[in-house]
């Protein structure tokens, strides 16, 4: 039979106890304040159901606490700032641990666009669908259409049904879609900015996104200055203590390189240069990362990836389509500042970078840098630069129109649907090698490649007749579509004669891995909500890189027009004679 203790005693045992469990619970959640492992303590000898979920209540109860004991003493006690704390368990040296974005949320101007509805929102889905969003994420959408946030649900759902790369699943959809807003508006109405900032705030109360918001500018470059003016005007790029405000750009970054100085400096008002983020989705692709991994992460390349072995490179990007529905964009741009004053001149810097000090983006900034401030323009630009127009012909099993033909294209034009043209780099490392870029529309196929080709060998002990369909020695890297590197030797045919042939050894991602790769704007989304540059140029590669280009176009603009080129073809004639000039030729991808 139990003997009950005292009224005393039994207080002093659960005051015990009760302390106990909190001496507990604080060892096992880390190195808490003083304060506020007092408060803890006295929130729980108060009878309190929760624990303080976080610094900023667990100083509110303190002052509560302390205002009915000390009455106006309380007015003294100052608020406990938020604690750096981190999981003791997660190790980011752990690569089975994902990276996955903290609370934060993504606002989409010209969310009704080819580009959202086709990358950006299933992008979005798609990192959902992998676990690496957080539970309150929150998409806005921002444009001129007259829709409620069913209608913009309905909307996402769509283009997620249609374009997303994971499977669809209704548990996901459900949870994403709660935080879903969309505000209608044009970009210079005040009343519109003012109910994207009230629809930040109710989400932050809501989705608990922190106040971390990126702001995604998917619209014509002309409107960039006014959306950026607006999220100022409107406190919408004024972050809380310890939260973040970002913007990102597409491209293009101006026209020329006085107006992407211009861009720059407007953008750099409203947001600091690290917060800003410009996309080049050829960055994001697998493919292009896995230059630096192929090149600084083995042996068998540095040695040879120089002057002394390498007989020039090739940087190909085809496609195998006309301009579409675009004419209003693409006319007045064309090829050259479409695809290679970003996508092909940051390719060719990745190619021939010195390896940088860490990966991180300072220090491939540095190593890209270097290589487009070497960068030295060919002599003569007529000899070496050659742009072109696609004519109607056959393609696909179809007859497709010219550009002059296509609608909405002045038939007077002189912008080009196919550039190429030849750079050096003035270092020790690539002096003397010439780099050959070219892109174009309705090519023979679509097709995105770096091809490094190596000298031939200084001397052969076979005979010509061995040797007549031996080519060069090339590593081919294709970014897309089948993604991954072919190697190009040669070989002794099967036979009793010494014959050489060309062969090739292939790695796919399709067949070495068992994970597919994900799109482009899935990695770079990521990333921008992780606060990772290392995938995004800079706005001082973005000027190197008109600082290249400017000379080109002002010297076609004061000559001929565009070469003519046959649809379905690989570029006018002039092309190949450029090649030829230098005793070599295109690959053929």
């Amino acid at each position: 039979m139990s003997e009950e203790l005292p009224a005393g005693a039994a207080q002093e045992t659960k005051a015990s106890k009760e302390a106990k469990e909190t001496r507990t619970a604080r060892e096992a959640a880390g190195p808490l304040h003083a304060e506020e492992a007092g408060a803890a303590g006295a929130a729980t000898a108060s009878g309190s159901p929760k624990a303080p979920r976080s610094a900023k209540k667990t100083g509110t109860a303190r002052a509560a606490k302390g205002a009915k004991g000390r009455g106006a003493a309380a007015k003294a006690v100052e608020p406990v700032a938020p604690l750096d704390w981190s999981n003791p368990l997660r190790d980011p040296r752990d690569r089975r641990l994902p990276r996955i974005a903290g609370p934060s949320g993504l606002v989409i101007f010209g969310v009704t666009g080819d580009l959202s509805r086709r990358k950006l929102m299933p992008a979005v889905y798609d990192l959902a669908n992998r676990g690496l969003l957080p539970p309150g994420f929150s998409l806005v959408g921002f444009a001129r259409r007259d829709w409620e946030d069913q209608d913009f649900a309905q909307v996402v759902h769509d283009a997620v049904r249609e374009h997303a790369r994971t499977p669809f699943r209704e548990e996901v959809w459900q949870q994403l879609s709660e935080g879903m807003r969309f505000i209608p508006g044009d970009f210079d109405d005040d009343q519109a900015f003012e109910q994207l900032h009230d629809a930040v705030e109710e989400l932050d109360a809501s989705r608990g996104t922190s106040g971390n918001y990126a702001f995604y500018l998917s619209v014509p470059p002309k409107f960039f200055p006014k959306v950026v003016q607006q999220l100022k005007k409107h406190g919408l790029t004024d972050a809380p203590d310890g939260s973040w405000r970002r913007a990102v750009i597409e491209k293009p970054f101006g026209h020329d390189l006085d107006s992407a100085r211009d861009l720059n400096a407007l953008v750099h008002e409203v947001f600091d240069p690290e917060q800003v983020f410009r996309i080049d989705h050829y960055l994001g692709k697998e493919t292009v990362q896995n230059i630096l991994a192929l090149r600084f992460a083995n042996t068998m390349y540095e040695p040879i990836w120089n002057r002394s072995y390498v007989d020039h490179v090739q940087i190909t990007m085809a496609e195998d389509i006309g301009i579409g529905g675009r004419a209003g964009y693409y006319d007045g741009i064309g090829a050259a500042r479409d695809v290679i004053q970003n996508h092909l001149l940051q390719l060719m810097a990745l190619t021939a970078m010195e390896e940088p000090a860490a990966f991180d983006a300072r220090s491939l900034l540095t190593e890209k840098l270097k290589v487009l401030r070497a960068v030295r323009l060919p002599d003569d630009l007529g000899e070496h630069t050659v742009r072109g127009q696609y004519a109607g012909g056959w393609q696909g099993g179809a007859q497709v129109p010219g550009y002059l033909e296509e609608e909405g294209i002045d038939p007077a034009s002189t912008t080009d649907t196919y550039a190429a043209i030849k750079l050096g780099i003035d270092n020790r490392r690539w002096a003397g090698v010439p780099f050959y870029l070219r892109t174009g529309k309705r090519l023979g196929r679509r097709v995105t490649e770096i091809a490094v080709v190596f000298q031939r060998a200084p001397h052969s002990p076979f005979d010509s007749t061995a040797t007549e369909e031996l080519g060069e020695n090339a590593i081919v890297i294709r970014v897309q579509p089948d993604e991954g590197m072919t190697v190009r030797f040669g070989s002794k045919v099967p036979g009793t004669s010494m014959e050489i042939r060309d062969v090739s050894m292939d790695f796919a991602y399709g067949e070495s891995f068992t994970e597919s790769s994900p799109e482009a704007y899935e990695r770079l989304i990521l990333d921008v909500l992780l606060g990772d540059a290392n995938l995004f140029p800079r706005h001082q590669e973005v000027e190197e890189s008109w600082r290249i280009l400017d000379p080109i176009e002002e010297y076609w603009a004061s000559h001929d027009k565009p070469a003519q080129y046959a649809s379905g073809g690989w570029g006018p004639r002039e092309a190949d004679e450029m090649l030829a000039r230098d005793g070599r030729s295109w690959r053929r991808p």
